[in-house]
């Protein structure tokens, strides 16, 4: 054993860590975020469900033992060998699990309604470099780790469930703050170094406001709806079916706006139809509703009126999205936008476009696609 502990002790790594320590959080941080960006793809994929699942698993243990650590709990264990490195372990899953999210997230956000919340994730990936210097202090470290927890059950319990709504999102942040606290409370007793650093009616409110504050965003339609997200979404010519393929024809954005298919200005022509077309991802078996709500600015009210909502079932597992779409054939002129919504109006993304007159079709350069 002995012979062990100093060969851990003189090991290239451990002496690579100690030399560099000024820099290994990055390089954890960088580790975390691209094994997950290599490796992570559907949230429904069993792959994907077990990377998740551990990582919330490791980081609830690494974070009871680092805490223990300072009491001398692990003293002639063999932990005690590992404990310099728990910290970094910490940051790697804090790393790993905050950009699977931005992962996640970025496919089904709206950055004209939801882009708030993204932000704050990419905010706490990118802010996890510096938590090294900081992973000792609690009230950080249990906020954090309450705001990954919330975001974990909210992503788990739908797929499991294969349902989402109001009263699953609140299912899940219960089921996220009872298992945080029972977290905090199992530290709290059995580490006196927890309970003369920190206030536990103080870190208590501080989780109580994190819990509300992403209630709030929920809400206010703030969060993308997870695990939904919008594939694809265009606006059209013409949509038609052939060999189970949607055919698309619509007029094709320039090269260098690689974010968007279709052109900005719709070039209508008289009895044309307008087709919105949209390809949403969700987990196996997962069914829900969905509407293309149709909005159209009136400029001298200043103001978005809604034209019609138009709704259709979608049902999960298909790789490539549900694939659906709604059109319509009496349609001013002027500025229109169609929300992607769920049946509890959380907003999956919105197609905005101009509608202007006095081409012909002659002149319209169409482009067709195939989903």
């Amino acid at each position: 054993m002995k012979r062990t502990l100093v060969r851990f002790r003189n090991s290239t790594f451990r002496k690579f860590i100690r030399k560099h320590q000024k820099y290994v959080p990055i390089l954890f941080f960088i580790g975390g975020f691209i094994f997950d960006t290599l490796t992570l793809g559907r949230i429904d994929r069993t792959y994907d469900l077990v990377v998740l699942c551990l990582h919330m698993t490791c980081l609830t243990i690494t974070m009871y033992l680092y805490n223990l650590a300072d009491d001398g709990k692990w003293k002639n264990t063999i932990l005690e060998r590992y404990q310099e490195f728990f910290p970094l372990a910490i940051q790697f899953f804090f790393g790993g699990l905050s950009s699977a999210y931005v992962i996640y997230f970025s496919r089904s956000v709206s950055l004209s309604k939801t882009v708030s919340f993204f932000i704050i994730l990419v905010v706490l990936l990118l802010a996890n470099e510096f938590l090294k210097r900081r992973i000792s202090n609690k009230y950080l470290q249990f906020s954090v780790y309450f705001f990954l927890n919330f975001t974990f059950f909210t992503f788990m319990v739908p797929v499991f469930i294969r349902d989402m709504g109001t009263t699953i999102f609140l299912f899940s942040g219960l089921v996220s703050f009872g298992s945080t606290l029972l977290l905090v409370m199992l530290i709290y007793f059995s580490s006196p170094s927890t309970r003369a650093e920190i206030h536990l009616a103080k870190l208590m409110g501080i989780l109580l406001s994190i819990f509300a504050f992403i209630n709030i965003f929920y809400f206010f339609k703030l969060i993308p709806p997870v695990p939904l997200a919008l594939d694809e979404s265009i606006v059209a010519h013409n949509v038609s079916i052939e060999d189970n393929d949607y055919v698309v024809s619509f007029e094709k954005n320039e090269s260098y706006m690689f974010w968007r298919d279709h052109k900005l200005k719709f070039h209508f022509t008289p009895y044309e139809k307008v087709y919105i077309f949209s390809s949403i991802f969700a987990p196996t078996d997962f069914k829900k509703s969905i509407s293309h709500r149709w909005k159209w600015y009136n400029a001298i009210t200043d103001e978005w009126e809604v034209v019609e909502d138009i709704g259709f079932e979608i049902t999960g597992g298909r790789s490539g999205g549900f694939r659906g779409y709604t059109y319509k054939n009496n349609v001013k002129q002027g500025h229109w936008e169609v929300d992607v919504i769920t049946e509890e109006e959380l907003v999956l993304g919105v197609i905005d476009f101009e509608i202007v007159t006095g081409a012909s079709m002659n002149d319209i350069k169409v482009a067709v696609k195939r989903f």
